[in-house]
């Protein structure tokens, strides 16, 4: 067999030399191609290596006649359609650990360049000046870092920082403080860390709950004098607060890596002499481009000669026959596993899945990684795949548990996933209607059915007339569709749940005005 493969990004040669030492491997490398030039090419390729600029649109997915994996040489994925990839059975392949050193090393840089003014001393002496004192930086030594995201690369921030003798905390509400307080972190809330830290550096996915995270009314909270870095995702910080807070006195400065639109155009962040930029270095080194070219390209190799699935985003690892028959409860998993976590709020400290009838009698390991996967998504987004997701959640602390129950009351199959974490636990239950069809059954001890995608909307409610009818007044205003409703009612509780699918992702003012409802107790958003 002879498989054709296009490269349409920049790649280390390093990467390529691999696919050339096989001969039923024939590579070509275009890196100039506009997005009908591929879509009229795509449908002779059976594997596509991108980066960022590609973008593996649906468009792109339906003319890929042949396409059988996209791999990206690197860890984000916004720019592929997984949905329609996992559709047409297209295996979606990342490299989540070749670039997080690189990236962690670039923040502790660009905090370093911050404290020194060492951009502006550099332009400054390039252009014959000498100016000393209105250069002076300041130290960084006892000075306290707040880390927005304690994963793997807020964590290795952390690991360099405490080598510079700095006091570090962080916040993440997904993890739980046992696991940061080892490595000599102190977990604390939101505010607490804007108050405290001269220094904040971000280091979250951008994702429905982190974009304008970092808005003016959370600006004003830092302590005064503060500097802000953000190497991350362009759009967690609003760019024209941070303006207004810089050019206030409020903040010192801030070092920015990523922008809201990249290349950034008529930004006046950029001029500002108080904030250094560099151009999406951070994962720019040469190791790690060749790490992961050479990841990404032997993760394609072993897939299309040997059929070995490494670090998809859409497919466990599983031979064929055995994939067909556990595919529907895999997707039924990573929804709920999803699910639970967007409703829960704290620190994520155990859980647990439950297989209930004829699905007890399956292989249930890679069900239970498909659940993992979903419930560390919404906090990580690309940094977590089927392969790494029982290593992550171990590393985060999470405790694990498994059982299984031959009788099912009311379904042939069940799954049922409780989680605790530092503040609450929930329970959510699926099945699968015929062969294939995921449907969610149960919410704590709210009996409903619905599809589990797209946009939701879970509201807790007290049982009183005119409270559907107020909600979906407030949808309608702003112009939200509702395509399906569904009510679950405990009788003589005098409380409901609504879980409302819409068309859109609810914004947080709307959000916000439901929640002022009377009746309404809780509002939560999700996005599957």
């Amino acid at each position: 067999m002879s498989w054709k493969i296009l490269v349409s990004d920049n790649l280390s040669d390093k990467g390529i030399e691999i696919f050339k030492k096989f001969s039923e491997f024939d590579v070509d490398v275009n890196t100039s191609l506009s997005p009908d030039d591929l879509k009229n090419c795509i449908g002779k390729y059976h594997g596509l290596v991108i980066r960022s600029a590609t973008k593996v649109t649906k468009e792109i997915i339906e003319a890929a006649d042949n396409l059988k994996v996209v791999g990206r040489a690197g860890i984000g994925l916004d720019n592929v359609d997984i949905p329609e990839a996992s559709k047409k059975g297209i295996v979606v392949m990342n490299t989540p650990d070749g670039n997080v050193i690189t990236t962690a090393e670039h923040a502790v840089s660009m905090m370093m360049a911050l404290s020194r003014n060492i951009p502006q001393a550099t332009a400054s002496l390039k252009a014959g000046k000498w100016e000393k004192k209105t250069l002076k930086g300041r130290e960084v030594f006892n000075k306290t870092l707040g880390i927005i995201g304690i994963g793997r690369i807020g964590g290795i921030v952390a690991d360099r920082a405490k080598g510079l003798k700095m006091n570090v905390i962080a916040y993440d509400p997904f993890i739980s403080p046992d696991n940061v307080s080892k490595a000599g972190v102190e977990l604390v809330s939101f505010d607490d860390l804007l108050k405290r830290s001269d220094y904040i550096s971000v280091h979250v996915p951008r994702s429905k709950d982190t974009l304008g995270l970092i808005n003016k009314e959370i600006m004003l909270k830092m302590k005064k004098g503060a500097f802000l870095i953000n190497c991350a995702r362009g759009g967690i910080v609003v760019e024209k607060d941070l303006t207004d807070v810089i050019e206030s006195g409020h903040l010192a400065g801030a070092a920015l890596d990523v922008f809201e639109v990249e290349p950034p155009k008529d930004n006046p962040l950029v001029s500002l002499p108080q904030v250094i930029c560099t151009p999406h270095l951070g994962a720019s080194t040469t190791e790690a481009q060749d790490n992961v070219a050479l990841s990404v390209v032997e993760q394609i190799v072993d897939y299309l000669k040997n059929g070995t699935i490494t670090n998809a985003v859409n497919v466990p690892s599983l031979s064929g026959d055995l994939l067909i028959k556990l595919k529907p409860f895999i997707t039924l998993a990573e929804k709920l596993g999803s699910l639970i976590a967007q409703i829960t709020e704290g620190g994520l400290e155990e859980v647990e899945i439950e297989f209930v009838g004829e699905v007890s009698d399956f292989d249930t390991e890679p069900i239970t990684i498909a659940m993992l996967k979903g419930l560390l998504t919404p906090a990580m987004k690309d940094d977590v795949n089927f392969i790494n997701a029982i290593h992550l959640a171990k590393d985060r602390g999470i405790k694990v548990k498994k059982s299984r129950s031959e009788i099912s009351d009311d379904y042939q199959s069940l799954i049922n996933i409780r989680l605790k974490t530092s503040k609450e636990t929930n329970m959510v239950g699926g099945t699968i209607i015929g062969k294939t069809r995921p449907r969610l059954v149960q919410i704590n001890e709210y009996k409903i059915e619905a599809i589990p995608e797209g946009n939701l909307l879970l509201i807790d409610n007290f049982d009183k007339p005119g409270t559907v009818g107020a909600i979906g007044s407030i949808l309608g205003k702003n112009s939200i569709n509702i395509s399906n409703m569904v009510l679950g009612h405990v009788p003589g509780s005098g409380m409901n749940i609504i879980l409302a699918n819409i068309d859109v992702l609810v914004s947080e003012s709307v959000c916000r005005e439901i929640d002022a409802l009377e009746n309404v107790q809780k509002v939560k958003r999700v996005e599957l």
